[in-house]
């Protein structure tokens, strides 16, 4: 427990839906925080940036009406260690892979947005006897086709927004940084990131060396490129689906899933943004539901 509060769990989260749980696992060198519920077959749920895994509390409870759901929060992120390193996105699917095992579990379906679709990549492209199911979640994968055309390239300085400088710019202003991309991501700024959740986030990136560990997951561009295309050069036979946000990925994300994977569904949601989970959630959950039943 946090000592802010007795009823304050390691992510932050004060209340979580009935049948959710909260608790922590030791893998490789970090302590990962995840969200547990229901029974069945394993549906795992990977946040992205400038979030954490409460992005997905209002997926959880209808997910695990009949399957048993892990929503982790990445290392670096929520209630999970912040670590020195490890936040290549192969390193980062160890770890997620290391807690389905640590909880009984073999197989699992992986859902990723942002950076948590690369780990879902990362996660089926090393252990593709493991994973059923892939959903990716607007963003890219770095090192895949002709990744630096991506939309999101237009804040390629931010992938080099790390260092002492950086963080001294950003200490006691995390939720102006975070505005950047909240508003500037999203179709209209107005229906992206709730008010509550922006407080939740901002307090919780803005806890002991959290934006640190935040700029890392883009520190190790480099690294993953490197990866995923050494990746790409086995197509994976899963079924895939690929959920994108028009105003956002477009249908960049389609097409780079199709250089790495046989089977793939795309789905474009028409006036969305970056931030599906928040924009288009009616569209989103049902679509993902669908999928992964």
């Amino acid at each position: 427990m946090n000592d802010d509060s007795s009823t304050r769990s390691l992510s932050g989260e004060t209340h979580l839906p009935d049948g959710v749980t909260e608790n922590s696992v030791r893998v490789n060198d970090a302590t990962i925080n995840y969200k547990i519920a229901g029974r069945g077959p394993v549906v795992v749920l990977l946040h992205g940036y400038a979030q954490t895994s409460h992005m997905w509390l209002p997926l959880i409870p209808l997910l695990a009406a009949a399957h048993t759901v892990i929503a982790p929060d990445l290392r670096g992120a929520g209630g999970s260690e912040r670590t020195r390193d490890g936040y290549d996105k192969k390193s980062l699917a160890r770890d997620i892979r290391d807690v389905v095992h640590q909880l009984g579990h073999e197989r699992a379906s992986v859902v990723g947005h942002d950076i948590g679709l690369m780990v879902a990549y990362a996660y089926a492209a090393q252990y593709p006897k493991e994973v059923s199911k892939v959903v990716l979640m607007d963003a890219f994968l770095p090192g895949v086709g002709n990744w630096k055309d991506v939309w999101l390239m237009r804040d390629l300085w931010h992938f080099h927004f790390y260092g002492e400088v950086p963080l001294a710019l950003v200490e006691g202003r995390e939720r102006t940084y975070f505005e950047h991309f909240w508003n500037d991501f999203a179709a209209d700024k107005t229906k992206s990131i709730p008010e509550a959740d922006r407080r939740f986030y901002a307090a919780s990136y803005a806890r002991a060396n959290g934006m640190r560990a935040g700029f890392e997951y883009f520190r190790a561009f480099e690294q993953d490129a490197r990866d995923f295309a050494a990746f790409a050069h086995t197509k994976l036979d899963m079924p895939f689906l690929v959920i994108a946000g028009e105003k956002a990925s477009g249908t960049f994300l389609i097409e780079q899933a199709r250089l790495v994977a046989n089977n793939v569904e795309g789905q474009i949601i028409p006036g969305s943004g970056h931030w599906l989970m928040e924009e288009a959630q009616q569209k989103v959950m049902p679509a993902v539901m669908q999928f992964v039943n």
